[in-house]
Parts: C-alpha cells; sequence; structure tokens
C-alpha cells in the first residue's frame, strides 16, 4: 500500500484516501476523471470513490498538475494511503509512496465481460450512457435535493454542461420522457446472463461486501423475533385518492405508510431506540430509513425527522433519492443515522416476507401488496383491501408487546387516516 513516507517535494500536495463515511476503511476508485499530466483546478471533480455505502465524487483541493494516481481505477486503497499527488509541472514524485495500488488482476476480465453484457443490454434503452455522473456542484445538489429537483432533468450552464446554483433557481420543470420508466425498473436487474452449461462470476463490489458482513452480523448478534398485522386499507385508498386530486400533487401508498410510521414511533419511542452494550439509546430524532433496490445488492437512504415532514416533502424525498440510488448518486451521510427501517416489496405482488434488522436500528418494518379480496364487515362478507405488515425487532430493545403495541398504533392511523391529524 502506498504513503507519503518520503520528503514531499516545495509545492507538491500528497492527497489520500478520504473517509468518506463513519464506517469506511478502504476505497476503490470506481473512475478517473483526471489523467497524469492533467492540469487541476481547485473544485475539478477528480475521481468517484466507491465506499461501502455509495460511490462519492472526490474534488481536487488543490490548483497543479495531476503528477500521480496512487491507485489504478478499479483498484482499492486504505483509508488515509495516497490517492493521487498534484504539483507543478515536470516534478518528481517518485520517491513519494511506494508501488501504485493495481486493481486485482483476476477481477479484471470478469468485470470488462459485465461492462460488455451491460452496454449491449443497455444500449436500446439510453441515449445517454447511463454510467456518466450528472457533473453538478454540492450547492446544487444541495438545492436540488431540498427542493425535489430531479438533476438528470436539468440543463447545466456552467463548464462542461455543470449544473450550477443559478441553475437550480431557474429550474422549470417539464413533462418526463416516457423511456424513463423502463430505465428505472431496470436499474435494479444485475447484469447477468444464463449460458447453459457454464459458470460465471462476478466479483463483488464494496456495498456487497458490506451488505453480507453487516445483515451476518445483525442476524446473528440480534435475537430476531417477528410480528404480523393485517390492515384494512379501503379508507387509506379513499384517502390517497382525494389527496391525489389536489393539483400537481401526488403520493403513494409507500408515503403514507412512512409517514404513518413516523408518527406511530412518537408514541412508542422504545421501538425507535437502539442496543449499546450495556445501555440503551434513545434517539431523540425520528430518521426513517426506506430500502432502495440497486444493481449490486441494497441501500438504505434516510429521511430525517421524517415524523415533521409533509405526504409531498416525504413523496419528493424518497423519488429523489431513490433516483439517486439507483445511479450511484447518494453521499454516505444520506444514508447514515437510521432510527428505524421499512422495506417494501408490495410492487412485486409480495403479500407477506420478513427482514433482517438495519442495525442499530432495533426494529425493521415488511410493508407487503395491497390484495383486494373478501373480508368480513358487520357480519357480511365484502369486498375489500388488505395489506399484511410484518415487523422483525430486536428482543434485546422490543418486548413483544412494546412491539404489538406499536403496530397497533400503525394499524389505527392506516385504518384511520384522519387520526394523524390528532
Amino acid at each position: 500500500m502506498e504513503t507519503a513516507s518520503a520528503e514531499v517535494p516545495a509545492g507538491v500536495e500528497v492527497i489520500t484516501m478520504p473517509r468518506l463515511s463513519d464506517t469506511m476503511t478502504e476505497g476503490k476508485v470506481a473512475k478517473w476523471h483526471k489523467n497524469v499530466g492533467d492540469t487541476v483546478k481547485e473544485g475539478d471533480l477528480l475521481a468517484e470513490i466507491e465506499t461501502d455505502k455509495a460511490v462519492q465524487d472526490f474534488e481536487s483541493e488543490f490548483n497543479g498538475v495531476l503528477l500521480k494516481q496512487g491507485v489504478e481505477e478499479g483498484g482499492a486503497a486504505p483509508v488515509d494511503t495516497v490517492l493521487a499527488i498534484i504539483g507543478p509541472a515536470g516534478t518528481d514524485v517518485s520517491a513519494v509512496g511506494a508501488s501504485k495500488v493495481a486493481a486485482p488482476a483476476s477481477e479484471k476480465p470478469a468485470e470488462q465481460k459485465a461492462e460488455v453484457k451491460t452496454e449491449e443490454k443497455a444500449a436500446p434503452v439510453a441515449n445517454n450512457s447511463s454510467s456518466d455522473r450528472v457533473a453538478i456542484s454540492p450547492l446544487a445538489k444541495k438545492m436540488a435535493q431540498d427542493k425535489g429537483v430531479d438533476i438528470n432533468s436539468v440543463q447545466g450552464s456552467g463548464e462542461n454542461g455543470r449544473i450550477v446554483k443559478k441553475d437550480i433557481e431557474n429550474y422549470q420543470p417539464a413533462a418526463k420522457p416516457a423511456a424513463s420508466a423502463p430505465a428505472a425498473s431496470a436499474a435494479a436487474q444485475v447484469a447477468v446472463n444464463f449460458v447453459q452449461g457454464e459458470d460465471t462470476e462476478t466479483p463483488n463490489s464494496q456495498v456487497r461486501n458490506i451488505i453480507a458482513k453487516r445483515l451476518s452480523e445483525s442476524k446473528f448478534s440480534a435475537p430476531h423475533y417477528y410480528l404480523m398485522v393485517e390492515i384494512n386499507m379501503d379508507k387509506a385508498i379513499e384517502a390517497r385518492k382525494e389527496i391525489n386530486s389536489i393539483p400537481d400533487t401526488k403520493i403513494s401508498f409507500n408515503d403514507m405508510i412512512i409517514k404513518a410510521t413516523a408518527i406511530a414511533l412518537r408514541k412508542h419511542p422504545q421501538v425507535n431506540s437502539s442496543w449499546a452494550g450495556d445501555k440503551i439509546i434513545h434517539r431523540g430524532n425520528i430518521n426513517v430509513g426506506v430500502a432502495v433496490a440497486i444493481p449490486d445488492g441494497l441501500v438504505v437512504p434516510v429521511l430525517k425527522n421524517t415524523d415533521q415532514m409533509s405526504y409531498t416533502q416525504i413523496s419528493a424525498a424518497v423519488k429523489d433519492m431513490a433516483s439517486r440510488a439507483k445511479s450511484k448518486g447518494l453521499k454516505a451521510n444520506e444514508m447514515e443515522g437510521s432510527t428505524f427501517s421499512i422495506s417494501n416489496l408490495g410492487m412485486f405482488g409480495i403479500e407477506t416476507f420478513t427482514s433482517i434488522i438495519n442495525q442499530p436500528n432495533s426494529a425493521i418494518l415488511s410493508v407487503g401488496a395491497i390484495i383486494e379480496k373478501p373480508i368480513v364487515k358487520n357480519g357480511q362478507i365484502v369486498v375489500g383491501n388488505t395489506m399484511k405488515l410484518s415487523l422483525a425487532c430486536d428482543h434485546r430493545v422490543v418486548d413483544g408487546a412494546t412491539g404489538a403495541q406499536f403496530l397497533q398504533t400503525l394499524r389505527t392511523y392506516l385504518e384511520n387516516p384522519l387520526t394523524l391529524l390528532l
């Protein structure tokens, strides 16, 4: 591994692998945007770094020439080892650090093969390469997130088409092309083709490795138990229809479930808590994490202070973060700090399932599909719409009665949406 152990020449800046999340121990260079010999200005996009949670743009803080890449594209290096060296043109930096950290040779053929297959599959549905990142300044990205603006639909006026502050301020939403829907659903599919009689391998990404590690730790360290309840969604369906009749308003059932869950957590703070060895931490904020499928696994973007958000704010935030998650555009801090998680497979027709707790949360809610079926109402068999919820709890924090009471409250909110106003 490369470290800046030698004396650094005057005017030369050694850039180390940054710690982009609280759990990051190493980073992988997903893509270099500057080559050795290129002029680099402060604020220029230098590389894309893949962490255990997301792929993030890494901008240069210095002016000069890129003299050295400490890690090859596709290679990984520990935090605080040499990532790049920037300085005056022609400066000899061969003595700074050891040899370059290369991408594992065994991974290259498989990665190249996967890239070819991905390109062949993606070609019919997109005019621009889906792997291209949107060039946007950090301030503009924050403004777009706050306003619920899809940055993929914004035309940048900055250098090389980069989106800047004024582009977000002047943005006027337009009708989305019909082709965007197939592209979004395709993002959750892994490009693996079946070949008769031939075994193939896919190298694990940083995200896949961390998913395997954390879910195993959760399943084998936290004593899980499960509670299930069936909800009558007739009134929720009517409430959603009335809300969506308001101009420029469109919320989903998932948005309603997120809101109801956040309010229910206010009444049951024990469920909004975490196990910490010799103590239980009762969280002062309600931050709901929403599971989103991405091509190589699962990420959980977090809605901060969810109980204080309106339906429309929840809807805009979920759509924005889900879209950016599938294009690996989420920042690590957007996936940190959850106090409760929700996983919804209802859109796939799954009626009921159980999930593994996303630690340090002490519970996760699994949401099934809304099913039209005969139900008994006032002694009569009528057609109704029901939905099954499953709550996985960490028994160290949430006892059975506590979990059951939380589900009772959540059931009340969903079966009688007006009670959320009380």
